[in-house]
């Protein structure tokens, strides 16, 4: 009986600890994401060359950072104590 609560009501439920973990994934498409900044279409990139070139740039900015980002988190992992040669 300790198990019930004042209103009859089991505690049945799962604790945290063994409750299954539901993990979300999110696809980002990072020319989705620039074409939506530019305010460009697909379609503007593959008629003009000035579109195409203006969102190229920007596609490569997005990979630089996005590199940037990996190696600044590969450099954390091998030195935790942020201490930079």
């Amino acid at each position: 009986m300790s198990k019930f609560t004042s209103l009859g009501l089991g505690g049945g439920f799962l604790s945290v600890d063994t409750a299954p973990r539901v993990e979300h994934v999110i696809v980002q498409r990072p020319l989705d994401r620039i074409l939506a900044f530019t305010g460009r279409s697909i379609d503007d990139v593959v008629n003009n060359p000035l579109a195409k070139r203006h969102v190229y740039g920007y596609y490569k900015l997005h990979r630089w950072m996005d590199r940037q980002g990996e190696i600044a988190e590969m450099e954390r992992a091998w030195n935790p104590l942020g201490q930079r040669t």
